[in-house]
């Protein structure tokens, strides 16, 4: 299923977004409309943007896998 037909299943989902240029952003998908993705993004220390990617800049939108192994606390 094409990714433009996937996305409204992942609003508030953590996703990896692929660039039509191959590069690549990730974030928390809050909204989409009828030309664009906004995607919460972590920048710095306690700093998050809300960044906006027109459609036609998009070439997939992935969900974050599930983690496959527990891991230990380190204390």
């Amino acid at each position: 299923m094409p990714w433009q037909m996937t996305m409204q299943y992942l609003i508030n989902q953590p996703v990896g977004v692929s660039l039509a240029d191959g590069t690549g952003v990730s974030g928390i998908l809050c909204s989409i409309t009828h030309s664009e993705i906004y995607l919460l993004e972590y920048l710095y220390h306690t700093q998050f943007a809300l960044k906006r990617y027109p459609l036609y800049q998009i070439r997939d939108v992935l969900p974050f896998p599930p983690c496959s192994t527990p891991i230990s606390p380190l204390y």
